[in-house]
């Protein structure tokens, strides 16, 4: 054929838009009817090879998008590892998500079928699994229904499956008999004896309040009071300074409670002589109370003395409740104040008491001789 085709070059193109192939042909001018029929099989060629093309395409754009949506698309999956069981026997099954983030997996809703257990929701190669096993107790075919499985707020159904729960056959021929047993009585525990204990404590208890009642009760001892003379008022408060002084409080740097003592012997001392309530008053109310009954009973005791008590409660005020911290030579001051005190407040107390004591029998006599009058 060669030799027909001798003077052009024809250049054909199967395919505008891809390929290109150049074929370079020598045809003959002279026959015409012959390279009419050449450039219509030429065309027609390209044609079909054109509309392959495009229907291949058009293929491989529809594979393309059913596998991305495909992808898009949460797959649910119930699956059991079988489908026939005997009455209490138990299988197992699965409920699958190609998913991860934000699933949620509902009870398990059942009918005529029962959970036994429930694994904790896995992840396995970026899907969740949930693992259930169940049983039967009775016989037939149940299903278990579509359970809906919830995937970014949208709902998802996995398939209802079929579950055939057989009988046990028993052949009661083969089976070997016993005599029937007598019944047997349930043996003895420490709850059924509680009743009987507590009335056992009971009268046990009123056992033992009768003996102590009638035996072994006591009868009340009468304590007899020793009245002790008491020392005299000054004496006391001179003696107590001088114990006080041997504790040497104030020296071991307990001024608080060396302070606390010296107030307290003065304050006893004044209650007892001058016979006011010293304990649980104030400085003020103590000043007030002795110069009330200074006034009343004329006991004759200076302003400086009285000062001098007002001065010494202050000063100890100051230490116990304002935390102050007098120098030593203060607190020799105060300890020679609280002597000087009871020492000016006793011979006043006496010449008042030896006066009352003086008039007593004065008055008494003249009871009487109005008496003798009267008779």
């Amino acid at each position: 054929m060669l030799p027909l085709f001798e003077g052009k070059k024809l250049r054909i193109k199967t395919n505008p838009l891809t390929v290109k192939r150049i074929y370079t042909l020598k045809i003959s001018t002279k026959n015409t009817p012959f390279k009419n029929l050449v450039e219509k099989r030429q065309r027609t060629s390209s044609t079909s090879i054109e509309s392959h093309i495009r229907g291949f395409s058009f293929l491989l754009i529809f594979l393309f998008s059913m596998v991305s949506f495909s992808q898009k698309r949460p797959i649910v999956k119930a699956e059991i590892d079988t489908t026939n069981i005997r009455i209490g026997e138990q299988f197992n099954l699965k409920i699958s998500v190609n998913e991860i983030k934000n699933v949620i997996i509902p009870k398990l809703e059942l009918k005529g079928l029962e959970v036994i257990d429930s694994a904790k929701t896995d992840t396995l190669k970026n899907s969740l699994v949930k693992k259930y096993v169940l049983t039967g107790f009775d016989s037939g075919s149940f299903y278990i229904p579509q359970q809906q499985i919830f995937v970014k707020n949208q709902a998802f159904l996995t398939d209802s499956l079929l579950i055939n729960v057989a009988t046990i056959v028993v052949d009661t021929t083969k089976i070997k008999k016993f005599p029937i047993k007598s019944i047997k009585n349930e043996p003895y525990v420490l709850d059924d004896f509680k009743a009987y204990l507590w009335m056992a404590l009971f009268v046990l208890l009123l056992l033992g309040l009768l003996v102590y009642f009638i035996f072994f009760r006591k009868k009340k001892e009468v304590t007899e009071e020793v009245v002790v003379p008491l020392i005299p008022a000054y004496e006391e408060a001179i003696e107590k300074l001088h114990q006080l002084d041997e504790k040497l409080l104030w020296q071991n740097n307990k001024v608080k409670e060396y302070y606390s003592e010296l107030t307290e012997i003065v304050r006893n001392y004044i209650g007892r002589d001058i016979e006011i309530p010293t304990f649980e008053q104030t400085t003020n109310e103590i000043i007030e109370l002795i110069e009330t009954q200074n006034d009343q009973k004329k006991l004759g005791l200076s302003k400086e003395t009285i000062a001098t008590i007002n001065l010494l409660l202050r000063n100890a005020d100051l230490v116990k409740f304002a935390k102050s911290k007098p120098l030593s030579y203060e607190i020799e001051d105060d300890r020679k104040f609280a002597e000087l005190i009871i020492t000016k407040i006793q011979p006043k107390v006496v010449e008042y008491k030896s006066t009352i004591i003086a008039q007593t029998p004065e008055s008494n006599t003249n009871s009487k001789t109005t008496t003798k009058d009267v008779d």
